[in-house]
């Protein structure tokens, strides 16, 4: 098949099975390669389904502008899919947005607003949401994605990413694991296939620090994973279990990942290694799970990846300064 640009090759990423990842004889790991979207991130597929549900239906026409609040991969996916279809795009970023992901919004096209004060979580997630309302407002012409409450992030993947799933996967699957920031992947991915395995269990892999499950929060320093407020889109009635994993063991699940099946990803990606091996540790009977690879490595090496920013995370477990919201 011959495309007609870059963003009608988003989606159809391969699966792989984790069996050097995850030896065990009684557990088969299947994970999803999101890293290998164009755009490098599983963002590309709410990126595409937006912009282009919104074209179609007349919401969204050439020459406005797009804002959003983003860490990186969908300020990225945005500005990609944007581009590519005659609109402009703002992405709202904060000081712990990665310079290799600032450099990357600036090349893909988009313009950079930063904001440069914590907000009363003590983060910049809700400061980011406030600065994209006040551009929307001042900005004939503008939308803002909202991706925290639009419904079409959900859908994006329930319509591609799961079905997806369920072309590639002969046979049944008992759980679902998968790291959480707006959660509209777990849900949308859940959602479509329970319709084919009802008895699923899904589980999400949350940050140690993040707000979205009712643990406390605290300082996160891997970006696109957790998150300092509840997703409007969030239904927890739908998730089975919540393992919250800190940045130094995403750290390592990164490290353990490409050094048993040289798969290159992201922080996230970390953390959903380190989440299935706690689940692993708690089954009693045979299993098969699959999950979601969200992002590459490139975006981490000044991360996850290198030594001294590891050896410099704070215990997860020693109790912080905590700020409420």
């Amino acid at each position: 098949m011959i495309h007609d640009s870059v963003i009608g090759c988003v989606g159809s990423t391969p699966m792989v099975r984790l069996s050097r990842c995850f030896p065990e004889p009684d557990v088969e790991v299947l994970a999803k390669l999101e890293m290998l979207n164009p755009g490098g991130s599983m963002k590309d597929r709410p990126a595409r389904f937006i912009i282009e549900r919104g074209l179609a239906d007349g919401t969204l026409r050439p020459g406005m502008r797009l804002v959003e609040s983003t860490s990186g991969n969908l300020g990225i996916a945005l500005a990609m899919a944007a581009g590519l279809h005659g609109l402009s795009f703002t992405a709202v970023v904060d000081p712990k947005t990665s310079p290799t992901n600032l450099r990357l919004l600036d090349l893909f096209g988009a313009d950079v607003e930063m904001v440069t004060e914590a907000d009363e979580a003590g983060g910049y997630l809700h400061s980011r949401v406030r600065r994209a309302r006040e551009l929307v407002r001042s900005i004939p012409n503008a939308m803002q994605i909202n991706q925290y409450a639009n419904e079409l992030n959900w859908r994006a993947y329930h319509e591609t990413a799961g079905e997806e799933i369920l072309d590639a996967v002969e046979g049944s699957l008992d759980y679902l694991v998968a790291a959480v920031s707006t959660t509209g992947s777990i849900q949308g991915i859940a959602r479509r296939l329970r319709e084919a395995h009802p008895n699923l269990k899904v589980v999400a892999v949350d940050a140690v620090g993040s707000v979205i499950f009712g643990a406390p929060a605290r300082p996160r320093q891997i970006p696109g994973f957790g998150a300092s407020r509840v997703p409007e889109i969030c239904d927890p009635a739908e998730i089975d279990d919540v393992l919250h994993v800190a940045d130094a063991e995403s750290a390592a699940g990164c490290r353990r990942l490409l050094a048993t099946e040289k798969v290159f990803a992201g922080g996230s990606s970390g953390a959903v290694i380190a989440g299935v091996e706690h689940l692993i540790s708690r089954l009693d009977e045979p299993a098969r799970i699959v999950t979601v690879l969200p992002d590459r490595g490139e975006r981490y090496l000044d991360l996850v990846y290198d030594d001294e920013w590891v050896a410099d995370l704070p215990d997860p477990w020693q109790e912080p300064e905590v700020v409420t919201p």
